[in-house]
């Protein structure tokens, strides 16, 4: 039912550009996102504030713009420009990953409104996680275990966040529209350590997930447009060290409670090698 009505809302309000195919995307955590057409509507659990629909139109070098914002069967609703994600024969190119670089870097540089954005989505999505290997028939186990060991191990720096950070960064919030490439998943936004951004990337080449030619472009072109998570030439690891502790922590918690085996062995293969 919500399906039908959040395809029908992005129709109407849509016009022409949204009466093509119609797809569900996703329906992860609560959230709908379907595609009709040429664009993307997605049915929220919370409302997005309004001022996050304005950085992101203000920020159209950096986000995906938003087009619509309403309520449908009592759920808050947005509707955006359809992006093509990044496909996997892309990977083995700079593109993306510089990409990647520049437009976090490019966030990160953005002045806080004042008094307006909150935390920032990361530390909820890690809590959120270990929540949900707790709730498993898993939870007493070895690899359970492993990753509550690795946790005993971070330390997060208690220096105030100031920066405006995406919350949820991975390459599949990087998008082409047009002849560039834009962020999506706006609703995420909010102030926190920049290192949060970089720490998925992190712990993605420390896992061996991603090769180290990717990782070296990411953080060269971040670096290159005056990213502020890390200096310009020193050693990043140790501020990325705790954030990208606390992402492998994640997605080993994640894979063990979705049961997916092959991601469950790399990460916490990788949460077992933190001392």
């Amino acid at each position: 039912m919500n399906e039908r009505r959040l395809i029908g809302w992005a129709r109407r309000v849509g016009g022409r550009a949204a009466c093509g195919a119609a797809a569900v995307l996703s329906s992860a955590s609560g959230e709908l996102v379907v595609r009709a057409g040429d664009l993307v509507a997605k049915m929220h659990d919370a409302p997005v504030p309004h001022d996050t629909l304005l950085l992101a139109d203000r920020l159209r070098e950096v986000f995906v713009p938003p087009l619509a914002a309403s309520v449908v069967g009592g759920r808050p609703v947005t509707l955006w420009p359809l992006g093509v994600p990044v496909r996997e024969a892309d990977l083995d190119s700079p593109g993306p990953w510089a990409s990647a670089g520049t437009l976090l870097a490019r966030l990160h540089r953005e002045p806080v409104p004042p008094g307006v954005f909150g935390p920032c989505d990361a530390p909820v999505r890690v809590e959120r996680a270990l929540g949900r290997l707790a709730a498993t028939p898993s939870s007493p186990g070895r690899r359970a275990k492993i990753i509550r060991d690795a946790l005993s191990t971070v330390v997060l720096p208690s220096a105030p966040a100031t920066t405006l950070v995406h919350g949820d960064f991975h390459l599949g919030q990087v998008v082409r529209l047009g002849t560039g490439r834009r962020l999506i998943d706006v609703d995420g936004v909010g102030v926190g350590d920049p290192a949060w951004d970089l720490a998925r990337m992190a712990a993605w080449y420390l896992a061996g997930v991603i090769p180290p030619h990717a990782w070296t472009m990411f953080l060269t072109t971040y670096r290159a447009a005056g990213g502020p998570a890390v200096p310009p030439a020193a050693d990043p690891w140790p501020i990325l060290d705790p954030y990208a502790r606390l992402l492998t922590i994640q997605a080993a918690a994640l894979a063990v409670a979705k049961q997916d085996l092959d991601t469950a062995e790399t990460f916490v293969a990788a949460c077992h090698r933190m001392r």
